[in-house]
């Protein structure tokens, strides 16, 4: 069975950092292009950072030069490191697979984070 699961999420306090993976499962990770997207209450889901299978990164404005993705093939997992935190990053944080080969497009069930005093 194809699957994406999140984990990091937490409290944190302003200032602070997070590390995010994204673990997959019934599927090679290196063959996707992999994105986390976050959505806060009220708002529309926005990109966050994604990185292609060819290991290209891109950010969304809000976030660079403070949050990095990465990739390892060996655990097939991709992560988030979210350094600077601001009340404004508070959101549900959402994996993404996307393989347009095979028109495949996976998502994972979220892991929420707080940033917050």
């Amino acid at each position: 069975q194809v699957q994406l699961v999140e984990s990091g999420g937490g409290l944190v306090q302003p200032g602070g950092s997070l590390r995010l993976s994204c673990a997959a499962s019934g599927m090679t990770f290196g063959f996707y292009t992999v994105g986390w997207y976050r959505q806060a209450p009220g708002k529309q889901r926005e990109l966050v950072a994604v990185i292609t299978d060819g290991g290209r990164t891109t950010y969304g404005d809000s976030v660079k030069g403070r949050f990095t993705i990465s990739r390892d093939s060996a655990k097939n997992t991709v992560y988030l490191q979210m350094n600077s935190l601001k009340p404004e990053d508070t959101a549900v944080y959402s994996c993404n697979a996307k393989r347009s080969d095979f028109n495949l497009d996976i998502w994972g069930q979220g892991t929420q984070v707080m940033v917050s005093s």
